[in-house]
């Protein structure tokens, strides 16, 4: 398994951004602009990436005010794992982005710099978004 991680403190309360990551409506103002054919419901988002695959995802787990864990609403090509994990410190939210990808050694050499700059641009754009 590779793991793919970005942090960021957004100085907003728990609650919010839990509210925001919890809805995967929201989470097409994260995608970078090679996401394409967005179709979203609070539990699932269908899209394509452009010149490379369409991917069905669903949210397969809430945790109140801590974790959204999201995997293939389908067979993907490669199985995969995103977590936003959530943790209030004094007066912001902790987030913690992880992605967990089986790659193969050839997916790994092409896959590997696309996921961290997908992972960094999602916790970026949510700190965008929520200050």
């Amino acid at each position: 398994m590779n793991t793919f991680t970005s942090t960021i403190s957004i100085n907003k309360p728990l609650a919010e951004v839990y509210d925001f990551l919890a809805d995967f409506n929201n989470h097409q103002q994260l995608m970078p602009d090679n996401i394409q054919e967005w179709m979203s419901t609070r539990d699932e988002a269908r899209f394509s990436i452009q010149n490379m695959a369409k991917l069905a995802l669903k949210i397969e787990e809430r945790i109140h005010n801590q974790l959204v864990r999201i995997i293939p609403a389908e067979k993907p090509p490669f199985d995969l794992e995103l977590k936003w994990s959530l943790s209030f410190n004094n007066d912001h939210t902790d987030i913690l982005f992880t992605i967990n990808a089986e790659l193969s050694m050839m997916m790994k050499m092409l896959a590997s710099g696309p996921l961290q700059k997908l992972a960094d641009h999602e916790t970026q754009s949510l700190l965008n978004i929520l200050s």
